[in-house]
Formats: C-alpha cells, structure tokens, sequence
C-alpha cells in the first residue's frame, strides 16, 4: 500500500500526542519530589516496559543518584528509606507482584506508573502516575491504541522517563557536563 508507513507513523504519533495531552505536571510531581529526596532507587518492570524502564535507571544514574535495576545480580538489598519506582500496564503482573510486596515489607516506598485503574501493584502503591496509554491487559480511562498490545504504553514509557529527566536535571541544577561525565567511558 502506498504510504503506509506515513500513515502509521502519523498514528503512533496522533497516539502519543493524546497520552501526553492528557498528563500534566500535578500527575508527576509527587513522583519527581520523591526522586530528589531519595538517594537510592530501585527499579521494576518486565518485558518491553521493562526495556524503557530499564533505560531511566541509567539515567537516574547519569544524574548522579544511586539507581538499580531490580533484575541485575549487583543489585543490593532494599530498605527504609529507599525507592521502588515500577512501572506496570495492568498493574498485575504475578512476580512484579512479589518483587513490589517484599519491597514495601523491607520499608521501601513503592512508585507505580500505570493506566490501569485495577490491579495488585494500586492496593500496595504509595504514589501513582498515571499515564494513560493503552497497555497490555490494562483496565481503565485511557487513550485507545491500533498499536499491537502494549506499544503505546511502552513507547510512551521511554519518552515519558526522558521527560522527567529533563525536569530533575533542572530542578536539581545538574549541567549537562556533569551527566556526561557520569556516562560509562570505556567504550
């Protein structure tokens, strides 16, 4: 077909334009206030969410805090005082379940991003961010997607997170230089 691929890329991004319509400071500011505060965030996501949640811990890194993802052998224990930040389309998902529960039983404050309006991970949260974009097995009041299951959800994810890096750099008066300097430089 002829154009396709315009038209497609015209409504992913009509779709993203939606999600991000619909979000405002007041939706991610408890969520940024937290970040700030604490020194060390623990990260938890599965498959493609995952992947861009992944991608904000080496950010938070480059930002100078101490930040880990949930799934890599280095990662230490977690406690009072620290951060979960999860990010789950369904909010319901049988080990991001366990992994966010033993987190909050150890004293940990729990972040969930989510659309979804049932699940699990909302009874267990101490802060939501709603971010409403179809996902995958997700309930609730959000934009619709002709995306295959939780690409919208996912792609929103990625930029969503480089949003509020932006927003942290500027709030905690980080120059770029410093990030850089934070980068791995081995390769």
């Amino acid at each position: 077909m002829k154009d396709r691929f315009k038209e497609l890329s015209t409504q992913c991004m009509k779709e993203l334009t939606e999600v991000f319509e619909r979000m405002d400071d007041l939706n991610v500011r408890e969520l940024l206030e937290e970040i700030k505060k604490t020194p060390r965030i623990f990260l938890l996501a599965a498959g493609r969410e995952g992947l861009a949640t992944k991608s904000f811990a080496m950010r938070l890194m480059h930002l100078g805090k101490e930040s880990f993802w949930i799934w890599d052998d280095t990662t230490p224990s977690i406690g009072e005082g620290d951060l979960m930040i999860c990010a789950c389309g369904s909010a319901n998902v049988g080990h991001e379940n366990y992994v966010a529960d033993m987190a909050k039983k150890n004293g940990a404050k729990l972040a969930l991003i989510t659309p979804s309006s049932e699940g699990f991970l909302l009874s267990i949260a101490d802060m939501v961010v709603n971010v409403p974009a179809a996902a995958y097995k997700a309930v609730g009041d959000f934009v619709p997607s002709e995306q295959l299951m939780g690409n919208l959800f996912e792609q929103t994810l990625f930029i969503f997170y480089d949003i509020l890096v932006m927003m942290l750099r500027e709030e905690m008066d980080i120059k770029p230089e410093e990030m850089v300097a934070r980068h791995r430089n081995v390769e």
